[in-house]
């Protein structure tokens, strides 16, 4: 191993100088070189792009994968470059259990074969789960991903790097400063019998240091002022060009510096494409979530449950007051006023989602709200009668939790 006592020791005195920089900016006692204010813009907005892309993409992964032990062992195994072993969802799980529960129950029995229905239906529901979750990885978390631990982290090292620079450009204004008071000094006294000025800072440079000490070694032994005055401006000289090559550098640094925060708007541009290829699979992991349901819904209203039969015996046995006499469901308005609720068969019903009425025989709904339904003969099996305090109208069941 080569060890550089002096490369260290030079690395380890340009960090100390950073640091007091640094500390002395903080506390307003060394001038700081401001950058322009669209350089300053770029920063935050790449801040703030990085802030709230790392919110996004961690929120994400919670609502695709809400269980954090899996989210562990799936950033091992990409760590570890290894593919991650297929996990079955629990959609699927559901349905092996209601199917093997079924072969318990038996297939033939009513509660049997409404396991297997819904058995099938929530695999269907788990295979479409597991597709989204596939899709939203590849073309949502992933740019996410490589924009956080690609260019981001490269946007980072570039800003630090400028800052070290920037440091290094106010030191250098800051030596050239005490080069130029102590030219000064020795202007208005010209008796000056110091070998060189008490505000003199050494140079980082080892080689300037060696310069500095043979050039100061030899005009020592010249007489007079004149010989003084010659180190001083020598040490003013050197510090000017120290300047002039800390600037350039600087300038270097902050135009690729710049080019990278620029490349900001190329970044929110990819983003919005994969948010909407990221909307586009949700939008139709819940078209296929819902078409399965109402499937699902079909199948078991063929079947003789126990809502079925409720929902079907005030239709199977009028009262006798009705007999002869049309259901107001049967014409072909329906006329909501005169529309009664059955002595048996209402159930409590809890609002998913809010809907709007598209007429005045429907009823407007809020999510969460509670509200009474029942079911009228001739009434189409999608729809049922909902009523809320006076208020009373038809209601779609796709927006309904049943309550027992």
């Amino acid at each position: 191993m080569d060890f550089n006592v002096k490369k260290l020791a030079s690395g380890a005195g340009l960090f100390f100088t950073r640091a007091v920089q640094f500390t002395e900016e903080k506390l307003g006692q060394a001038e700081k070189t401001e950058l322009d204010a669209h350089f300053e813009n770029l920063m935050s907005r790449a801040d703030c792009t990085k802030h709230w892309t790392e919110k996004i993409f961690r929120q994400t992964e919670v609502l695709l994968q809400p269980n954090p032990s899996a989210r562990i062992e799936e950033f091992f195994y990409e760590k570890l470059d290894m593919k991650a072993p297929s996990r079955v969802t629990n959609g699927e799980l559901l349905g092996q259990y209601m199917e093997d529960a079924a072969k318990e129950f038996g297939s033939e029995t009513p509660y049997g074969n409404t396991l297997i229905k819904v058995g099938e239906c929530e695999r269907r529901l788990g295979a479409a789960e597991r597709e989204f979750l596939q899709t939203s990885a590849i073309s949502f978390l992933t740019p996410l991903r490589n924009f956080l631990e690609g260019d981001w982290r490269t946007i980072s090292k570039e800003r630090r790097l400028l800052e070290n620079l920037r440091l290094d450009l106010d030191a250098c204004k800051t030596r050239l400063k005490k080069a130029k008071l102590a030219e000064a000094k020795a202007a208005m006294a010209p008796d000056f019998q110091e070998t060189r000025p008490r505000n003199y800072v050494l140079s980082a440079s080892a080689s300037a240091v060696r310069r500095q000490f043979c050039f100061t070694k030899q005009i020592n032994h010249s007489e007079g002022c004149e010989g003084k005055m010659s180190v001083i401006f020598f040490l003013l000289f050197q510090a000017e060009h120290e300047l002039r090559v800390a600037q350039t550098e600087f300038d270097r640094q902050a135009e690729v510096t710049r080019l990278l925060l620029e490349g900001i708007s190329s970044t929110h541009v990819n983003h919005l494409r994969c948010l909407n290829e990221f909307v586009e699979a949700q939008a139709a992991y819940y078209k296929q979530c819902h078409f399965h349901m109402q499937e699902l819904q079909k199948e078991l209203g063929r079947l003789p449950n126990a809502f079925a039969l409720n929902s079907t015996h005030a239709m199977a046995t009028p009262g006798p007051a009705s007999e002869g006499i049309t259901s107001p469901v049967e014409t072909d308005t329906l006329k909501i006023e005169e529309v009664q609720a059955p002595a048996t068969g209402t159930r409590k019903a809890k609002v998913l989602y809010d809907y709007d009425a598209a007429d005045s025989s429907e009823l407007s709904l809020l999510a969460d709200e509670l509200i009474t339904v029942y079911t009228v003969p001739g009434m189409d099996s999608d729809w049922l009668i909902g009523e809320r305090g006076n208020q009373k109208g038809k209601v779609p069941v796709t927006y309904l939790e049943l309550l027992s």
